[in-house]
Parts: C-alpha cells; structure tokens; sequence
C-alpha cells in the first residue's frame, strides 16, 4: 500500500484529490494538509511514501516543502500538482528535490500512475514543459532572485540593503544587472517579467 499525503489549499481540490486517489486499490491517503507548513508536520509525523503537493500555498510554497524535506533527509517523495504550466517553476522544483512535476489539467488516471511511479523512485514529469525548461533558462543569480523578490513587495533599495545586510550601492548594482539581463525598463517590470516565467 503507499501512503499518501496531500497538500492543496483549496478545500474542494484537496476533497476531490482525496477521493479519487481512494479509489486506487494500492494507494491510501493518509493525511490531507491546507498549506505548506502543516504539510511539513504532517510529514515528519505520518511518514507518507508520497506527498502530491501544490506550489502556490499559504504559509510554504510547495518548492519551499520540498527543499525543507530534502534538507531533513526526509524519505518521502514529492510531486507537484500544480496549474503553472512554466518552466522556471520546473526548474527550481527539480533543484528543491522534487520527483514529479503533474499539471492539474492532466487525465485523473495519469496521477495515480504518477503516484506509483514516484512511489518506486521514478521521476515523472509533463514531457512538453521539460523540453520546455530546458530551452529558457533562469539567467538571475540566487542573489538577484532574492533582490528582485523583495523589490516586488515594493521595498526601496535602502530597504532591501537592511533586510539582506548588503550595501545600498550592492542592491543597486544587482537590480541593475537584472534589468538588462531581463531586458526591462524598470523593477516593477523585471518582476512581473520573472514572475512570469517562473523565476520567483
């Protein structure tokens, strides 16, 4: 039998998930979690084979579970089921640890598949968007990502040097680098230009 925990913030998907995925003979989902950070309890304490999580969730996105539980040597493997269809997200979920990649527009048999295949160590991943993430690159430094992260919320270079305890003429550099990686006018289009493509 493999064990599976769920992890999805809207109560409707997470019900549906569930139901579906009691329906495999094999599988039996042992836990179902509203965000990131419960999902992260839930797995140190039910130990699940798999954790099918979300990306956009409150508290913990699920590329930040499952770095948390690759950092912890978790033994639990994670696919994402996730309606971002972009390849930078793909990219950083591989980077995060993760087994599978799913979009929630697939077959509903297609998951279940997924689950077993994960489950015996296999990676699955939607065929199109890996060819995908492999022909855009994330050209921003983890450092850029960060600064370009924190300008979005409307932070002012002074504001962002604190937070990261950088110089202010450090920030300045880095978001000007990122502007003319990205090819942008200004921040505000750097970010929803990144957004975009996964790259935050």
């Amino acid at each position: 039998m493999i064990r599976i925990l769920l992890a999805e913030d809207q109560a409707m998907v997470l019900g549906a998930l569930a139901a579906l995925l009691n329906l495999e003979t094999d599988l039996d989902v042992v836990g179902c979690a509203k965000n990131g950070n419960e999902a992260l309890q839930l797995c140190q304490t039910a130990n699940p084979d798999v954790l099918v999580t979300d990306i956009e969730m409150p508290g913990m996105t699920g590329l930040d579970l499952a770095a948390q539980l690759k950092a912890l040597k978790s033994k639990t493997r994670v696919l994402i089921l996730t309606t971002f269809a972009r390849p930078g997200f793909l990219r950083r979920a591989l980077e995060a640890g993760v087994n599978g990649y799913l979009l929630k527009d697939a077959p509903a048999d297609q998951l279940a598949d997924a689950v077993r295949r994960v489950a015996q160590g296999l990676r699955v991943i939607d065929p199109e968007l890996a060819l995908a993430a492999w022909s855009d690159p994330n050209p921003l430094s983890e450092r850029e990502r960060q600064i370009l992260n924190l300008a979005g919320t409307g932070l002012t270079n002074q504001e962002i040097a604190e937070t990261l305890h950088l110089a202010e003429g450090t920030v300045r550099n880095y978001l000007s680098e990122t502007l003319a990686k990205l090819d942008a006018r200004n921040r505000v289009e750097a970010y929803r230009l990144a957004k975009q493509k996964g790259w935050l």
